[in-house]
């Protein structure tokens, strides 16, 4: 099942960057970047409230809840650079660029999260990079 949300995953990342180069021309990129943030928002809790899991929030740890702010303020500035990045340059070359962060992800999940390293993820984040070197330049 996880592979079917992965792959829903890509397909609206893919789509989010093609709609985005659309939505944000001729407007700033932080005012944009900010429309988009309270429609994931707004979103968000929608689907937190139609679960009804909005009675789980007082089970929140402290520990849990630093680690979500901190990974809403790393996807605050990515969304910033991201847009800003799309803006400026060819969305075919920021969008490979930007999903570079697949390798950069895995080289910190088996530095941070200690994951087992194998000869897949090695083949597949150098293919990966070597792809994203090849689109770029």
């Amino acid at each position: 099942m996880w592979i079917i949300f992965a792959l829903l995953s890509a397909f609206f990342a893919a789509l989010t960057s093609i709609l985005a180069k659309i939505g944000i021309q001729n407007i700033n990129s932080n005012l944009a970047t900010a429309i988009r943030t309270v429609v994931v928002l707004i979103m968000s809790w929608i689907i937190v409230f139609i679960t009804g899991k909005h009675n789980e929030i007082a089970n929140i740890g402290h520990k849990n809840l630093l680690f979500l702010i901190l990974s809403g303020i790393a996807t605050g500035l990515s969304w910033l650079c991201y847009y800003r990045a799309l803006q400026i340059g060819e969305a075919s070359k920021v969008i490979p660029i930007d999903k570079f962060s697949l390798v950069i992800g895995m080289v910190m999940a088996f530095i941070i999260l200690k994951e087992t390293i194998t000869v897949k993820t090695i083949i597949g984040g150098v293919f990966i990079t070597i792809g994203t070197f090849v689109l770029i330049f």
